[in-house]
């Protein structure tokens, strides 16, 4: 069977990407922030999705690059509780 794309969740990859990369440049200091090019990071990540899946995707994006932090902190920082999970 072929694989759709060139890695066959071309899709997911993009989608981790683009949230990977919102987080980290909202670390910058605000006077060094791209804002227009995230305004268009926000924008390609939000295509075609429901908001709480952008939700969480960029709440899975802070836990990768802040392994210390407590991930419910950050799940309940982007709107998502933990109520009804698990």
């Amino acid at each position: 069977m072929p694989r759709k794309g060139v890695t066959g969740h071309d899709e997911w990859v993009v989608v981790e990407a683009l949230a990977t990369a919102f987080v980290a440049l909202q670390q910058l200091p605000e006077k060094h922030q791209p804002r227009a090019h995230m305004e268009d990071l926000r924008k390609l990540l939000a295509h075609g999705r429901e908001p709480a899946a952008v939700s969480l995707h960029l709440a899975q994006a802070k836990c990768r690059l802040f392994p210390a932090r407590d991930p419910l902190t950050i799940y309940e920082e982007y709107g998502i509780s933990s109520e009804g999970y698990g």
